[in-house]
């Protein structure tokens, strides 16, 4: 009868020490393919010549095959080879950010997608929801081609321990 009452307690202390230094996250599949075409929409566009940038703002939607990043302002910042554009470096999310894979969903003040690599970096305020688990922290770096992920900073969750209380 006591381990029944301290063995969930003690896994939910151990748990949370193990997060407070940072925790350790598997996404999706990873079968994210980098290389499919960058979908923007938004309610303005501004682009800069000299800095090679472009600036989405209002209901921007970024797609790229499953993944869906939803924010207030996307900045766009192209690779440049030769002096010329070829390609996207980079994506700069803020203002409120969502971001979905085909099993997870992602919230965060501000993201920053370097599409080369496949990594993506949310900050501020991450909530991170797979299934009916949910997992909280100060920082997510994710690759989208793995499916690894560690959330940092001042981890918070909560286990279901699956048994009766």
């Amino acid at each position: 009868m006591i381990s029944r009452i301290f063995l969930p307690l003690i896994l939910i202390v151990t748990a949370q020490i193990a997060l407070a230094q940072g925790a350790a996250i598997a996404l999706g599949t990873g079968a994210f393919d980098k290389t499919q075409p960058v979908e923007v929409t938004a309610d303005q566009l501004s682009v800069n010549q000299g800095d090679g940038s472009a600036v989405f703002d209002g209901n921007v939607l970024v797609v790229q095959g499953d993944l869906r990043l939803s924010a207030a302002k996307v900045t766009v910042e192209y690779a440049q080879e030769n002096g010329t554009p070829s390609g996207i470096a980079r994506l700069l999310a803020s203002g409120g950010v969502t971001l979905v894979t085909a099993s997870d969903a992602m919230e965060a003040r501000e993201a920053t997608y370097t599409v080369e690599s496949g990594k993506v970096r949310l900050s501020g305020d991450v909530l991170l929801t797979q299934g009916a688990s949910a997992i909280a922290g100060d920082l997510l770096s994710i690759d989208l081609e793995s499916g690894n992920g560690v959330m940092e900073g001042r981890v918070r969750t909560v286990f279901n321990t699956g048994g009766n209380n």
